[in-house]
């Protein structure tokens, strides 16, 4: 008799076959097979109590990895469930794959357990979706949702698997079972090098010269072609979202509380792997007599908002390191010459700083908000991978905390989903043991997904907590005292006064409460030297709010 194979030992045999060695979920009659599936292909099985925190993982997963996540959840509310997850994957370029069940084809518009419409509803916030026809089908359909995650810039897909085309076994000989390196191209593409000539003569040009490197220089693993970019050119550069980090702290083309000025008077800009979406102001932000050019892995993403005078489509790192190369010749003159633009950058970088300093050293109690992200920042090292879950408390960290080593910040990205940190930190200590995991949240970010610190405690997933507490959304509460005035403030955003510490030791892990800013250091170290999971839980005053809060555009 010929070997047979089940639907559910073809999904891990794709997995393994991209690379996949986790996969995160939440058990469901429907996806069982798959597990057995894992276990035989040596895919380690992370299951959580939420699947919107499956979802975040599997997203947080292919970042920290640079390979695509995994998460396996039920039909129906399973599903449901994991959308959040999915949609945050999508804005912030995230190449992951959604597995979710469903009933069986048998049983196909017949009212079946939690049956419902899935690839209609993920169709939306995917690259691709699809149902899986045939169990000879399985391992074939889950490759090419991994092809279609990586097409153009990268993003999640979905598939829903039937029940019974899952638990079904065919012959080994019949199943389709692509092998590993031989189903996806590479996606590394230069762009026009006419483009990059013109860039070229640009830069040559350039007096004031100023570069925002985004999230997908992090994404084409393009640091240390936008390090020698920057440095070979003598450009000063900006960072946001996963691109921070690119520069180490302290770097001389390492600019962060300057941009604004720097997009005013600059004279040539070039934005990399940032779409000109609220984050920048829908482009308008952008001095309107400066070049600007976009370097982007989505054609469409390119000059939408906003004119260009340069578009060039493809791999941040190869067109970093070919314009740079092609600009080497023309050069000299220019590099020297910007020399007096740094310093003026520098100049208007320390007077921000100098600013915000009394505040980040203040022993005010309740503790503002500066005091505890300064504390933070001081205690990261170059293995500390940082991730913001949060709103105002988040903001604040914006302005002050430093990576200090490539892929080491974490944020939801432009959906702006709450309650990823949990998640986030759950694959990035996984993924990698090796390195320190400090999460910092808002209370109310960590109130949607707080519950899985038990996973990370039962996985013994060791990781710094850290919960700025205001008992309150400070985010929406400011706007509503803006809109409505002082005494509608505080509808519908007040949280209680919980003592987060303690919930951190029913369940496992290590807390402490912090009300006086000279501990919060102190605890840090007790935190990191438990070994545990933990949660520090730092009561900041409600009553301040950053000033990127006070500046949302949603509110004007």
């Amino acid at each position: 008799m010929s070997e047979t194979i089940s639907g559910g030992h073809l999904v891990a045999k794709a997995l393994k076959a991209e690379g996949v060695d986790v996969i995160y979920t939440l058990c469901g009659g429907h996806i069982i097979d798959i597990y057995d599936g894992c276990v035989d292909e040596g895919i380690e099985v992370i299951d959580v109590r939420h699947e919107q925190v499956a979802a975040h993982a599997a997203d947080g997963y292919a970042r920290i990895t640079g390979k695509p996540g995994c998460a396996v959840v039920t039909a129906g509310p399973g599903t449901t469930d994991a959308v959040t997850g999915v949609a945050n994957a999508f804005r912030a370029e995230s190449p992951m794959l959604l597995i979710g069940g469903q009933g069986a084809l048998s049983q196909h518009k017949m009212g079946s357990l939690q049956d419902l419409p899935h690839v209609d509803m993920m169709t939306p916030i995917t690259k691709f979706a699809a149902t899986v026809p045939s169990t000879e089908r399985v391992a074939d359909i889950v490759s090419m949702a991994f092809r279609e995650c990586y097409n153009g810039a990268p993003g999640p897909s979905f598939l829903e698997i039937p029940r019974d085309v899952l638990d079904a076994k065919v012959p080994l000989e019949k199943a389709r079972i692509p092998q590993a390196g031989q189903y996806r191209a590479s996606t590394r593409q230069l762009g026009d090098p006419e483009a990059v000539e013109q860039l070229a003569d640009m830069l040559a040009h350039a007096e004031k010269p100023a570069i925002l490197l985004g999230s997908q220089v992090w994404t084409c693993r393009a640091t240390d072609a936008a390090i020698d970019f920057v440095r070979a050119l003598n450009i000063p550069a900006y960072m946001n979202g996963s691109g921070r980090g690119t520069l180490p702290p302290g770097d001389p083309h390492h600019f962060q509380l300057s941009r604004r000025y720097a997009f005013t008077e600059a004279d040539l800009i070039i934005i990399v792997g940032t779409p000109f979406d609220f984050r920048m102001g829908y482009g308008k932000r952008l001095s309107p007599t400066a070049k600007v050019v976009q370097i982007d892995l989505d054609y469409r993403t390119v000059g939408k908002n906003r004119d260009i005078d340069l578009g060039i489509v493809g791999d941040a790192g190869l067109i970093l390191s070919a314009a740079a190369q092609a600009a080497s010749g023309r050069i000299e003159n220019g590099v020297a010459r910007r020399k007096a633009w740094l310093d003026e950058l520098r100049a208007v970088e320390t007077a921000a700083y100098e600013k915000r300093l009394p505040r980040q050293h203040s022993d005010a109690q309740p503790i503002d908000p500066y005091r505890l992200v300064h504390e933070i920042n001081e205690f990261l090292t170059e293995d500390t991978i940082y991730i913001g879950d949060g709103g105002d408390i988040v903001t604040f960290s914006g302005q002050v905390v430093q990576p200090k080593s490539p892929g080491h910040w974490m944020d939801p990205g432009p959906l702006g989903t709450l309650g990823v940190g949990m998640a986030f930190a759950m694959a990035a200590k996984q993924a990698r043991r090796d390195k320190e995991v400090l999460c910092l949240f808002g209370d109310g970010a960590f109130s949607l997904t707080g519950w899985d610190f038990e996973t990370m405690v039962r996985f013994d997933l060791p990781f710094i907590g850290v919960i700025g507490n205001n008992s309150s959304m400070n985010q929406i509460r400011y706007g509503q005292a803006a809109k409505y005035g002082e005494d509608r403030a505080r509808i519908g955003n007040t949280l209680g006064d919980i003592r987060y510490g303690e919930f951190a030791k029913l369940l496992g892990g290590y807390g402490e409460e912090v009300r006086d800013p000279a501990e919060i250091r102190p605890a840090l170290e007790r935190a990191r030297e438990s070994g545990k999971p933990s949660l520090i839980n730092v009561w900041v005053d409600p009553e301040v709010y950053a000033p990127g809060t006070m500046n949302q555009t949603m509110y004007k």
